[in-house]
C-alpha cells in the first residue's frame, strides 16, 4: 500500500481539471493547492528520513507501477494544456478566472511537464527519453534535455553551471542568468557532440535545431488551428513553467560550492552540494525531486528508491514553501545564508 502514495501526485492535474471545468473561484484550485494547502499541511505533517532497505532497491526499481505513474502524466499534460488553450480562445473569462487558469496551467507545465520530463530524461530506454522531450515541449524548453544531463550534472555547484545559485544572489537576476546561460550551454554542448561524432552542425543530427523547429511548429499549430489568444496563452504558461523550474533550480543548490582541487578541477560531486528536503507531501507531489542530494550523487537512481543521506544539507521547509520564500529575497537570505555558509 505504501507504493500507492504516489497516486496523491495526481491531485495536482486533477485540480487543474476541476479549475477548467468549474471555473469561477475554482479557477484558482491549482494555485491554492500548490502554494496554499500543501505548504500549510507540510507545517503539520512529519518529515521522513526512512529509506528503502538495500535488499529491496533492485526489485523496487524494476516495478512497473512506478513507471506507469510517470507515463500517465504525458496525456494528462497535453490534455490539460489543450483544454486550457481552447478555453482561453473560445470562452469569455473574467480577469480573475483568466489569471487563475493561466497560473494553474503554468504550474502543470512546470510540475507535471518539466518535473516528470526530468525524471524520464535520466532513463536509458529510448522511448522514455522521447517522452521526456515531448513533455518539455509545452514549456518551450526542450534544450533542458541536453543542458541538464550533460551540463548541469557535470558542473553543478560551480561557477560554470548557470543553474547553481550563488550565495547572496537574488532570485530574479538568477532567472535571467540561468535561462540565458542554459540556452547557450545547450548549443555549445550539442556542437561539441556533433564535432566528436563527425557530423555537421547544420544537419538533422543537431538536436538543438530539431528542438527549435518542433517548438516553432507547436506554436504555429496553436495559432492556426486554435487562435491567437491561445497562442498568447501558450507562451505565458510556458514562461510560468520555466520560471517555476528555475526557482526550484535556485533552491536546490543555493550557496553551495565544490572546492577547487590543486589540479584546477572541482572536487567530485557529493551529497553536500545539493539541498535535500524530506517533507513527505513535497516528496510525493514532485516524485521525490526533493531528495535532490541523492539524485546528484547517482543520477540514474529512480525516484522511488532515492535516499535520505545524513551528510546532505537540509532545507528547513518543503519545496512549495521554499519557492514562496525565495520570492522575497531578504527573507530567503535571512533563513538560508547562515545554513549555506555552515554547510
Amino acid at each position: 500500500m505504501k507504493d500507492l502514495k504516489y497516486l496523491l501526485a495526481y491531485l495536482l492535474p486533477l485540480s487543474a481539471i476541476l479549475a477548467l471545468g468549474l471555473q469561477g473561484p475554482w479557477a484558482w484550485a491549482t494555485v491554492v493547492l500548490s502554494f496554499g494547502i500543501i505548504p500549510l499541511l507540510e507545517l503539520w505533517t512529519p518529515q521522513s528520513t526512512e529509506n528503502v532497505p538495500q535488499e529491496e532497491e533492485a526489485p523496487r526499481s524494476r516495478r512497473l507501477l512506478f513507471d506507469v505513474l510517470l507515463y500517465l502524466n504525458l496525456p494528462l499534460l497535453f490534455g490539460i494544456v489543450g483544454w486550457y488553450l481552447f478555453t482561453v480562445q473560445h470562452q469569455a473569462l473574467s480577469v480573475a478566472e483568466l489569471i487563475g487558469l493561466t497560473l494553474g496551467a503554468g504550474i502543470v507545465v512546470g510540475a507535471v511537464g518539466i518535473n516528470v520530463a526530468h525524471e524520464l530524461g535520466h532513463r536509458e530506454r529510448r522511448y522514455e527519453q522521447v517522452m521526456s522531450k515531448w513533455m518539455l515541449l509545452p514549456a518551450l524548453y526542450q534544450h533542458f534535455f541536453i543542458e541538464h544531463n550533460r551540463g548541469h550534472h557535470k558542473n553543478v555547484a560551480t561557477d560554470l553551471d548557470p543553474a547553481s545559485a550563488r550565495l547572496g544572489e537574488w532570485l530574479f537576476p538568477f532567472w535571467v542568468r540561468s535561462i540565458t546561460g542554459s540556452w547557450r550551454s545547450a548549443w555549445q554542448l550539442e556542437q561539441e557532440r556533433l564535432h566528436k561524432a563527425g557530423q555537421p552542425f547544420w544537419s538533422r543530427y543537431n538536436d538543438m535545431l530539431r528542438f527549435q523547429f518542433k517548438q516553432a511548429a507547436w506554436l504555429a499549430a496553436i495559432a492556426v488551428f486554435i487562435g491567437w489568444k491561445a497562442l498568447a496563452g501558450a507562451v505565458v504558461i510556458a514562461l510560468i513553467g520555466v520560471l517555476l523550474l528555475e526557482t526550484i533550480n535556485y533552491i536546490e543548490h543555493y550557496g553551495l560550492r565544490r572546492r577547487m582541487l590543486p589540479s584546477g578541477r572541482p572536487e567530485p560531486v557529493t551529497p553536500a552540494h545539493s539541498w535535500n528536503s524530506d517533507h513527505e507531501l513535497g516528496r510525493i507531489f514532485l516524485y521525490e525531486l526533493t531528495r535532490h542530494s541523492d539524485h546528484h550523487y547517482k543520477a540514474t537512481r529512480k525516484y522511488q528508491i532515492l535516499r535520505h543521506l545524513d551528510d546532505s544539507p537540509q532545507l528547513p521547509f518543503g519545496y512549495p514553501t521554499s519557492v514562496l520564500l525565495a520570492l522575497v529575497p531578504p527573507l530567503w537570505f535571512r533563513v538560508m545564508n547562515r545554513r549555506a555558509q555552515s554547510g
